[in-house]
């Protein structure tokens, strides 16, 4: 079967980058961390070195501290990151214009037609793990497969440093033993619901009766059908990341928050951020998702889709606040809040109202925003920001 779909996956990205720009540090145990003063100390990533004491991306830098005492810690730099990801996406590019970034450590590659040109898929993975070691100074593993499901599979099945080919064949041999939450897609909520259904493997996933998982999880039931038992046509797209799917903002706050007025004062200032972002791109959207983590690391995220396209803080603050009160208890104290708007389209037409309403708020944001371009975006700022509960006035005073 023709494999001509390329994962390339880097090694412990963040770690490498290092180790990369500082050759001290090679062969060390390397721990990409937050700052604990700023309540955000966990892993980020680790090289395979610290890796071996037990470390893990996402514990706590303390923990992390207890397990590899003589590890290198180092905060997260992400203007590197970003500029070996470009690189290592140019190198690809150098075998086919059909290159799609799937994330900052991974892209997707469709070798069809460039045989003639570099040699088989295989030879094709060698001569790019090669380029990117000796060009990048990084390691990555490449998965070699018939789609992009496959691919993502397979670079995963040999780290770091790895190349594994994996075709329809190969799937109830290689795949179908695994737990169902190593099949891409599967996170921990989903694995506990397949469970439910004594789900526990790929293959017992792949062979379960199709009308009872369209049953149970609609469409999604479908596509863990088809993935469980190797197929994806999804194609590889070059400009998946010239559309904007949605815009986001997260805080960790400086300390514990309790009670709504303190909460929804938060989620005011980063429902500017993201619309000033929202209105920058030119879109405007309608749905709208508040996230919140408590003390005890557990994530509530909640969305709701709002009555007309807007790019207006006011209107998304409006929706994420009657997530808060519907979905959180006034008690709970919160630890980090996140506030995104998705289902974004081009902001090609607009919405006119009896009042002028809508276009007194338009003309107020293209006021703030025209201020914010010649100044700055701190030149204005609500008044809640100014108020204990504030984090964007004590977030630039840390900023310098």
């Amino acid at each position: 079967m023709r494999c001509p779909i390329l994962l390339a996956d880097m090694n412990s990205f963040f770690a490498s980058v290092h180790q990369a720009l500082e050759p001290a540090l090679r062969g060390q145990p390397v721990i990409v961390a937050g700052d604990p003063a700023k309540r955000h100390g966990i892993v980020l990533a680790a090289s395979y070195e610290a890796k071996a004491y037990g470390i893990q991306t996402g514990i706590a830098v303390w923990e992390a501290r207890h397990l590899c005492g003589q590890g290198i810690f180092i905060k997260p730099q992400y203007s590197h990151y970003v500029d070996f990801s470009t690189r290592i996406v140019r190198i690809m590019k150098d075998f086919t214009p059909m290159v799609e970034p799937y994330s900052i450590d991974e892209a997707f590659m469709d070798v069809s037609g460039c045989d003639h040109l570099f040699g088989t898929s295989t030879e094709i993975a060698l001569k790019l793990k090669s380029r990117i070691k000796e060009e990048i100074g990084v390691l990555c593993s490449v998965g070699v497969a018939p789609n992009k499901l496959l691919a993502k599979m397979a670079a995963g099945l040999q780290k770091p440093d790895g190349l594994t080919v994996l075709d329809l064949n190969d799937v109830p041999v290689k795949l179908w033993p695994l737990p169902v939450r190593d099949l891409f897609g599967v996170g921990h909520r989903l694995e506990k619901r397949l469970r439910d259904l004594n789900i526990h493997t790929i293959g017992e996933l792949a062979g379960y009766p199709l009308p009872v998982l369209q049953k149970r999880f609609g469409l999604m039931g479908h596509v863990l059908h088809l993935s469980a038992n190797g197929l994806d046509y999804s194609p590889v797209d070059p400009h998946s990341f010239e559309r904007v799917k949605s815009v986001g903002h997260q805080i960790t706050l400086p300390r514990d928050y309790r009670g709504y007025a303190q909460i929804e004062g938060v989620i005011l200032e980063l429902c500017d951020i993201v619309c000033r972002r929202v209105r920058l791109g030119g879109y405007v959207g309608r749905t709208v998702n508040l996230s919140l983590k408590d003390t005890e690391f557990l994530w509530m995220s909640r969305s709701r889709t709002v009555a007309h396209l807007t790019a207006d803080a006011n209107d998304i603050h409006r929706a994420a606040v009657e997530l808060l009160h519907k979905h959180w208890p006034d008690w709970k104290p919160v630890r980090l809040v996140g506030v995104s708007l998705s289902g974004l389209v081009q902001n090609t037409a607009e919405q006119l109202d009896l009042f002028g309403e809508l276009e007194r708020s338009r003309r107020l944001n293209a006021a703030c925003d025209r201020i914010q371009d010649r100044f700055g975006e701190q030149s204005i700022l609500r008044a809640v920001s100014l108020t204990p509960a504030g984090v964007l006035r004590d977030r630039e005073k840390r900023n310098g």
